[in-house]
């Protein structure tokens, strides 16, 4: 039986002062796109960044605008595995307050504890779980934005920045049991497999690394320091919600998409099941949706159509394996559903799209 060790913070208990991301998490990013050939006045100007705030590493991020920025560079510097690369170089440090309660910490076990444990102050309507699965514990990520479906880049450079919380303790070799990825494989997979020096699966429910108990075990970190944690530890805090009410960003229709985009792998998404994830009954959630102009099955309709777009601009993912990461259990459902939504089936959309 899997026990979670670390839940991710419901929405109200998220920063008001930090609605998305802290700006440290794009630390050295303008100088890592320079260095990949990259134009940073567009890159910037494209994702709606502005540099000034990436100097101020508390300043709050947008998201979306984070989410977009990495999408943006890997394609403007044409290097595919942007995110990857980003987060082989991004040390614990350079985190600010989160990598360093990382590394304040007294032993790497507890290190992983409060990483996560503190995520949800540093990133907004995110996932973080420390799962124990029996000899080992699995770190589970994933960005629950409903307006975010580009996120692959974001995903790689977050593995990096846990696998390196790690290596920091273990040295530079050493590589978790399994690293998982819920976006297809791509072209230079194998860039990923060097990367972990692991077992690196594509097109899963959820990004994680699978980590082996036993090398946690009597690990100090080297840079242990109580005082110093509980300072961190109450700044970090200091970000976190003192008002009763709930952002815009996490209102019911965002929470929605974001609980639907999260289980729509796993078949066709219920009313009842989304209903009961939000704390509410199923005529709560139909009307307060009626009330939206919208129904649960176009709700369902428009996240389908958004992620099909998204994904089939990535080349290596079949028309097969996008059906059942949006919930179809027949390819031949999707293609009808899509050609509906289009007017033309998935694999002629593909082919005009990269014409």
């Amino acid at each position: 039986m899997l026990q979670t060790l670390i839940p991710s913070a419901a929405p109200n208990a998220c920063a008001t002062s930090n609605r998305g991301v802290l700006s440290a998490a794009a630390n050295g990013l303008d100088g890592f796109i320079v260095q990949h050939g990259g134009d940073l006045d567009r890159v910037f100007g494209r994702s709606g960044i502005d540099p000034e705030q990436l100097l101020h590493p508390t300043l709050s991020l947008p998201l979306t605008n984070y989410c977009k920025v990495l999408e943006e560079a890997a394609r403007q510097t044409g290097c595919d595995n942007f995110g990857l690369r980003y987060g082989q170089q991004f040390q614990p440090q350079a985190l600010g307050l989160l990598g360093y309660i990382g590394l304040c910490s007294a032993t790497l076990e507890d290190a992983l504890i409060n990483f996560s444990e503190a995520f949800p102050f540093h990133q907004h309507s995110t996932l973080i779980e420390l799962v124990d699965q029996g000899d080992c514990y699995r770190f589970d990520y994933q960005v629950r934005h409903g307006a975010i479906n580009e996120r692959r880049q974001d995903a790689e450079l977050t593995m990096g920045m846990a696998l390196n919380l790690v290596r920091h303790v273990l040295g530079p070799t050493w590589a978790p049991r399994q690293v998982a990825f819920e976006h297809s494989r791509p072209q230079d997979w194998h860039e990923h497999r060097d990367a972990f020096q692991a077992d690196v699966r594509f097109a899963q429910g959820c990004n994680s690394l699978l980590i082996p108990k036993s090398e946690l075990i009597d690990k100090v970190m080297p840079g242990s320091d109580p005082i110093l944690l509980m300072l961190i530890k109450d700044a970090i805090r200091q970000l976190g919600d003192t008002g009763s009410g709930v952002s815009s960003e996490t209102g019911l229709l965002d929470r929605a998409r974001q609980t639907i985009l999260a289980t729509l792998h796993l078949g066709e998404p219920a009313l009842d099941e989304i209903a009961h994830d939000l704390g509410l009954s199923d005529w709560a959630l139909q009307r307060k949706l009626r009330d939206r102009g919208l129904s649960f099955t176009q709700l369902v309709d428009q996240i389908r159509q958004e992620s099909a777009l998204t994904h089939l601009k990535q080349q290596h993912l079949s028309v097969t394996q996008l059906a059942s990461m949006l919930g179809y259990s027949e390819t031949s459902a999707f293609s009808r559903a899509f050609k509906r939504w289009f007017g033309v089936s998935p694999k002629q959309w593909r082919s005009a799209a990269n014409s």
